[in-house]
């Protein structure tokens, strides 16, 4: 076995700061999917999630060859925070409202599909439960609707949603649950059930 397949991506950034290529390339199969699709999530473009996904491993090769990186955290919650402030150095550029639209490039609706098992009409039921949610998080606040993304699609512990959104832990669930609670009251309103079938 290759022995950098063993290391973790922190001891993988140590090895490209002491010159191995090969490392950062396993860092960047690694990180590649993730980041990119939350970078893609928050622009809603592929061509500037293109250069953002871009721009963020220039910066991080950067990074890591001026000596700025610490080993000391999760090395794919600093990757999405280099991502996080790019992104929102294009908001800011193209002064665009900064609320966050997934649009149909983005579709939720294909996330967990591993859960829709069952007769048809179960399916039918379950991909429109999943679709309702995706327009709920449309309706978010772009602060809560981030957190809710990095917590429920991408499996983020808080610890690095903080790191990437530079708020507090605390910030960080609170988002969360004011997320949630807001797309209950929303379903509520609107009648919407949120009950996968069986």
């Amino acid at each position: 076995m290759n022995r950098l397949q063993t290391l973790t991506d922190e001891e993988l950034a140590v090895e490209y700061v002491g010159g191995n290529n090969r490392a950062f390339d396993l860092l960047l199969t690694r990180n590649q999917s993730k980041l990119y699709g939350y970078i893609t999530f928050m622009v809603k473009d592929h061509e500037v999630a293109d250069d953002v996904f871009q721009d963020t491993f220039v910066k991080a090769i950067m990074s890591l060859q001026e000596g700025r990186y610490k080993p000391n955290g999760k090395f794919s919650a600093w990757l999405q925070r280099i991502a996080h402030n790019l992104v929102m150095d294009h908001f800011r550029n193209s002064r665009a409202d900064m609320s966050v639209d997934m649009g149909d490039e983005n579709d939720m609706s294909r996330i967990g599909s591993e859960m829709v098992d069952g007769n048809i009409e179960n399916q039918y039921v379950n991909q429109q439960v999943l679709q309702d949610v995706k327009n709920l998080m449309n309706q978010l606040p772009e602060s809560q609707r981030e957190v809710v993304y990095m917590r429920m699609y991408q499996n983020m512990p808080f610890k690095d949603i903080a790191t990437v959104t530079n708020c507090s832990i605390n910030t960080a669930l609170g988002r969360m649950r004011y997320g949630i609670m807001n797309m209950r009251r929303m379903a509520a309103e609107s009648n919407i059930s949120l009950i996968l079938a069986e």
